[in-house]
């Protein structure tokens, strides 16, 4: 069995935003040869999220809005009284984006199959920022054969 692993950098948008690393995943899984196995997607912060979902502007749109009615960063959370905590001074009021990305999740399994993701028709893999500007890491893990 082979195992590769490969880190994916990207500059995200400010706030809420889903950016689709499918084209990414598909170019890894062509160039390691891997006819089957399985990818794993890891988010590196604890303020974004990977999901799999259609990569529709509407929708995406419509994620952005339910995200800030679920969790407006407006609201008072315990964690961004930051005077009360052990961190820099400029540390970002953002307690609503470690909620929702409790919420999300922080990895996605792909199986591979006939080396390519096995997603449907209308499926891409997004990192979901939920505290940008930022440049952000994923963990890309592929196994197989």
């Amino acid at each position: 069995m082979i195992s590769i692993h490969h880190i994916l950098t990207i500059s995200t948008d400010t706030g809420i935003a889903l950016h689709d690393i499918t084209p990414q995943i598909r170019g890894l899984i062509a160039d390691s040869g891997l006819a089957r196995g399985f990818l794993t997607v890891t988010s590196r912060h604890t303020t974004t999220a990977i999901t799999i979902n259609e990569n529709e502007e509407r929708l995406l749109e419509d994620v952005r809005g339910f995200f800030t009615r679920l969790a407006p960063p407006g609201e008072t959370y315990l964690h961004n009284d930051i005077e009360l905590r052990d961190c820099p001074p400029d540390e970002p009021e953002n307690a609503h984006s470690h909620l929702l990305a409790m919420l999300v999740g922080s990895s996605e399994v792909i199986p591979i199959v006939d080396g390519s993701p096995d997603l449907g028709r209308w499926q891409s893999v997004m990192l979901v920022e939920l505290d940008g500007p930022r440049e952000r890491t994923v963990s890309l893990r592929l196994f197989g054969e």
